[in-house]
């Protein structure tokens, strides 16, 4: 049995990744289709995983023949043709290209918008509390409409209690995760103290999460963060894999690969990314392949450790960024890629391992988090090394642009594990099995055993939490 598997726990009729077959969702007879509302307080997919989460998690339930609402903020997700999208706008006060703004008193509509901003003008991230109390009060005057509410990792106070239908709560990972890490990569207390008040929403989300009675996380190693870092009760937690969109992912003899060429997904200014590592890997890697470059797929920085890698090694002409590109566009540049690289310190699950493999272009990785549940086994599926280690990221991409027998051999090992184990027509299996099991516990009158050994006061009284 794998270590996600024996982490899952035993499900009568699940099929391996966390959801029962196509054929007992999709063609049992006594099961109705469900209609479900997807909630996103930030879903772009360009501004992470939770966005791409719900634009290919909505567009597989509803392939199942589910009906299915997204109901979001800024920035609003891009969905598929057939999915709906409610908007519940925010202020949205870090849009470009004004961010942290000010709104004009005539934006003001209500006690939830003066939170917001009071919330930003002192320091903290208001959206997860303030969309959930829009949340709440827009399910609640659509009571009787949905038979279930899935919430994307917002665990505000507003989700509590009685949101008209029962609540089930997808957790990537905890992002008491993120703030240590960038705590630790913090120069003074000044930075320190900014950090640790941008993250006191995680006080509030682990109040939160330990009051839910079904949680989703995307791994075997998130399922355990969960535990440690926000103390959810183990038998709450469900693990269903997600995946990657493997008919748009996949190979193409045709796109030609371009000698030399690295690349990555990554958030220069989020520490856990691990990007600045990956640059200094570059440097060295050149010294043997000069032709090496490293493109990457996220926003370029203006300043912070990787601009100031790029400088102290000389890459400003072999390190690009790309930023909003098209679907198809980012397929074939990653198709083109003689190798990718996923350099992160710590990761929930690692869409682009799983998105990379799927083109079968050969991956390097890190074993940071639940990496090692994606990418497979180091010299089976990928070359993994360990986080924070740019000698190591170097000698393994060295080796992959050294052997392009490797390259093949790893590149369609690794097409083959994401088809077999990480799809998302298989995470909206396991999701609909999760919802049903939902909600037949709340017609059952199953209540929460965890014990409250907080009190939980009004939402708004929690808003400099």
């Amino acid at each position: 049995m794998t270590a996600e598997a024996s982490q899952a726990g035993p499900s009568a009729g699940l099929a391996a990744g966390g959801g029962p077959s196509r054929s007992s969702e999709a063609g049992n007879g006594e099961e109705r289709p469900l209609r479900i509302a997807l909630l996103t307080y930030k879903g772009n997919p360009f501004c992470g995983g939770q966005g791409v989460y719900t634009r290919h998690l909505s567009r597989e339930l509803a392939r199942l023949g589910h009906s299915v609402e997204v109901i979001g903020a800024q920035p609003y997700p891009v969905l598929d043709e057939g999915v709906p999208l409610t908007e519940l706008p925010s202020l949205d006060l870090y849009r470009q290209p004004d961010p942290f703004r000010t709104p004009g008193r005539d934006e003001y509509r209500d006690w939830i918008d003066a939170l917001e901003v009071g919330t930003m003008w002192t320091g903290g991230f208001p959206e997860p509390l303030t969309f959930s109390l829009r949340a709440r009060r827009h399910l609640r005057a659509r009571r009787g409409e949905f038979d279930v509410v899935h919430d994307n990792q917002t665990l505000g106070y507003g989700l509590l209690g009685d949101v008209g239908a029962p609540l089930v709560t997808t957790i990537h990972h905890p992002i008491t995760v993120d703030r240590q890490l960038e705590l630790d990569a913090a120069d003074g207390w000044k930075r320190r103290y900014s950090v640790r008040r941008w993250y006191a929403f995680t006080r509030m989300q682990k109040r939160v999460a330990r009051r839910l009675p079904s949680v989703l996380t995307v791994s075997g190693t998130s399922r355990q963060e969960i535990v440690d870092h926000l103390g959810v009760r183990q038998d709450r937690i469900h693990v269903v894999h997600i995946g990657a969109d493997t008919d748009l992912f996949s190979p193409d003899p045709s796109v030609p690969r371009v000698p030399g060429r690295i690349v990555t997904t990554s958030s220069a200014d989020v520490p856990l990314k691990g990007l600045v590592y990956l640059v200094e890997a570059l440097a060295k890697v050149r010294t043997e392949h000069p032709g090496a470059h490293l493109v990457v797929v996220g926003k370029r920085p203006t300043g912070g450790p990787v601009a100031t890698a790029i400088e102290r090694y000389g890459l400003e002409g072999a390190v690009e960024f790309v930023k909003g590109i098209s679907d198809a566009e980012l397929v074939d540049l990653v198709r083109s890629a003689e190798a990718a690289c996923v350099p992160s310190l710590y990761e929930g699950f690692s869409l682009p391992a799983a998105e990379a493999m799927a083109t079968a272009t050969p991956l390097v990785a890190t074993t940071g988090g639940a990496i090692p549940e994606v990418a497979g086994k180091d010299g089976e599926t990928c070359l993994a090394v360990p986080p924070g280690d740019a000698g190591a990221l170097a000698a393994a991409l060295v080796r992959l642009l050294n052997e392009p027998e490797l390259r093949t051999r790893l590149g369609a090992a690794g097409r083959e594990r994401v088809l077999s184990k990480f799809t998302w027509a298989r995470a909206a299996e396991g999701t609909a099995a999760r919802y049903r099991e939902a909600i037949a516990l709340s017609r059952a009158g199953v209540r929460s055993a965890a014990p409250q050994a907080e009190a939980v006061s009004t939402p708004e009284s929690r808003a400099t939490c």
